[in-house]
């Protein structure tokens, strides 16, 4: 647990560094303008979406049309903006994941651990492995998740699928470069809670307005620090039992 807190104040801290500005930024703006475009076309739609769903319930008799036709008019809206921000938040977590790894990580090897060798287990195969397997299940679990917003899970649901996506989309590149195969394989095997923990942890900031905004960078730099520091010290204990021997 110590080690997950750990993670987490030296990426906020590290947000603050000028260097990480600009790729912070950017995989924001590129998502929002991607979805801003596509909305234009869904935005009507998916509000008409939401008035069938009403207009089956019970609720409708308790309102005229006209009550009616405001109130889902403005669940809609909610909903389209909801959805939007999420859509916005793990698009740039994608493209942070595909595209700025690399950087972060030189970014964070170089001030905490500039002794810690690089093996270059990892792979592209690999990486794009991981990244496509998080989204298409994230996908499905937030499909799964959406219907039940109506009733309060839906939150729940949607929580932990941003759990699973990022520690499913960060743990294997922030150890790519400076994990052997056999490394690898060990350190994503073990301490799957540890993992889960963190990507909870990330994954609250998610769905607090403003502070989303980081969750993207904040959530790559806490997986390269936990990341690191676990490689570090699966080394320190492998050399000491060698030496032992």
């Amino acid at each position: 647990m110590i080690q997950i807190f750990n993670a987490f104040s030296l990426s906020f801290r590290n947000l603050f560094n000028v260097k990480i500005l600009w790729i912070l930024v950017w995989p924001l703006l590129v998502a929002s303008l991607f979805w801003l475009i596509v909305g234009i076309f869904f935005w009507t739609p998916s509000a008409e979406w939401v008035a069938e769903i009403i207009s089956f319930t019970f609720i409708k008799d308790w309102f005229d049309e006209s009550a009616l036709l405001k109130i889902t008019d403005g669940i809609g809206s909610i909903l389209n903006v909801i959805i939007l921000v999420i859509l916005v938040i793990v698009t740039a977590m994608i493209i942070t994941a595909l595209f700025v790894m690399s950087s972060l990580i030189d970014f964070v090897a170089k001030r905490y651990y500039p002794l810690l060798q690089r093996k270059n287990g990892g792979s592209l195969v690999g990486s794009l492995v991981h990244v496509i397997s998080a989204i298409i299940i994230f996908i499905v679990l937030l499909g799964i998740s959406l219907p039940f917003w109506f009733v309060g899970i839906g939150m729940l649901m949607s929580f932990l699928a941003a759990a699973y996506l990022n520690q499913r989309l960060f743990s294997y590149d922030a150890l790519s470069e400076h994990a052997s195969k056999e490394e690898l394989e060990i350190l994503l095997a073990t301490n799957k809670l540890s993992l889960w923990g963190l990507g909870l942890l990330t994954g609250l900031v998610q769905f607090i307005p403003v502070l989303n905004l980081f969750a993207p960078t904040l959530t790559a730099l806490a997986f390269i620090h936990f990341e690191l520091a676990r490689l570090e010290n699966y080394r320190q204990k492998s050399s000491s039992d060698s030496s032992q021997k």
